[in-house]
């Protein structure tokens, strides 16, 4: 299976982590897989008041380097060890 495939598998999963997967780890998923699908940020920051956007933004800008390859690479990796987590 190739790295594109796995990652779109480890995405669906992602879907399925439990409740009470913390903010912080879901801020850490979405920055990944906004890294690895669209590449580097292309937006401006949201404004204050909306702090859930932002810190969406914050997340995504904080692995603007990473290349797509290493993006989806880090987000299975977190994927599966969120999931080693909920079943322990």
């Amino acid at each position: 299976m190739g790295l594109k495939e796995e990652f779109e598998e480890h995405a669906e999963l992602a879907k399925t982590l439990p409740e009470n997967t913390t903010n912080e780890s879901k801020l850490i998923l979405y920055g990944l897989y906004k890294q690895a699908t669209v590449g580097p940020v292309n937006t401006s920051r949201p404004g204050m008041f909306n702090m859930k956007d932002r810190a969406k933004w914050d997340a995504w800008k904080a692995v603007e380097g990473k290349t797509k390859e290493e993006a989806m690479g880090d987000y299975i990796t977190k994927v599966k060890q969120l999931k080693e987590e909920a079943t322990a």
